[in-house]
């Protein structure tokens, strides 16, 4: 664990109780401090979701920023499960997730089935929620713009190093029309990641039903991630890291190669321009 407790939710609440001091307060760190009796460590420690708090010192912590019982109590809700190893939410809370990918050092992925999401272009990423209607159709614009603005970590001087790992299978799934598929796998051609296709060829070895991410950290332990239309489930627990990192050898093993994974995506990008331009011209 390299020291660091903390967990991608406890991250998360640590800094909700930052952003509220910041907003609702003129105090700083310090001041705080002092009106608590903590050492500045402890407020510092707390907010960055390092430290388990007790439910006196969140209560006080609160109180002080003025927050109502009511809503101390909703926070403490959600604190009890801050630093479990196995953790779940609901699929449309997204805040926790975004903060554990934003501070990784490296990100491992796999999808069987479609486009990872840092990856995916506008166009698919709007024809995706359409077409699988999970979402309200008043919330899937908020979701594509949430999902566009993920992809500026892809862009940092300080980006972390990224590996996706996807099926053939997402890259034959069409999503949208030709047009739309087209520019989906020319934008994975033109990206500073490591792309490697685990074709459809290796069979029942190459599929896994879920979608599954492992982050790293530099000073932390290493968080298991998956998701599906019903749950996000973060793993900090020791087998289920390594359970998730045997899964990303065996992919390793079984995928193409860059170079060979990016000739593939060529060639169905360069398919899809040509079934397009056919069709153009059938038209006129």
């Amino acid at each position: 664990m390299n020291g660091d407790p903390s967990t991608p939710y406890s991250r998360d609440l640590g800094d909700e109780l930052r952003q509220i001091r910041e907003q609702c307060t003129t105090f700083r760190g310090r001041k705080i401090a002092r009106m608590l009796g903590w050492d500045p460590a402890k407020v510092s420690n707390v907010e960055h979701g390092k430290v388990r708090a007790s439910e006196i010192d969140i209560v006080q912590y609160l109180g002080r920023c003025g927050r109502s019982l009511e809503f101390i109590e909703g926070f403490l809700d959600r604190y009890r499960a801050a630093f479990d190893p196995y953790f779940v939410q609901v699929p449309t809370s997204l805040r926790t997730m975004a903060m554990a990918e934003s501070a990784a050092q490296a990100i491992i992925t796999y999808d069987l089935t479609t486009i990872p999401g840092l990856l995916q272009t506008e166009e698919y990423a709007l024809a995706l929620y359409e077409a699988r209607g999970v979402l309200a159709p008043e919330l899937i614009a908020a979701a594509v713009r949430f999902r566009m603005e993920r992809q500026t970590l892809l862009q940092r001087h300080d980006r972390p190093a990224c590996t996706f790992y996807i099926h053939e299978n997402a890259l034959r799934l069409k999503v949208g029309t030709d047009a739309v598929m087209e520019d989906q796998l020319m934008r994975l051609l033109f990206h500073t990641h490591v792309l490697r296709i685990v074709p459809a060829a290796s069979g029942p070895a190459g599929v896994f039903m879920a979608h599954y991410v492992l982050w790293e950290y530099e000073k932390r332990g290493s968080v298991a991630y998956s998701h599906s239309d019903i749950a996000r489930v973060f793993v900090q627990d020791e087998v289920g890291v390594k359970r998730c990192k045997s899964i990303f050898a065996r992919l390793d093993a079984l995928a193409l190669d860059e170079g060979q994974s990016r000739t593939m995506v060529a060639d169905l990008a360069s398919r899809s321009r040509e079934d397009l331009s056919g069709r153009r011209l059938h038209l006129a």
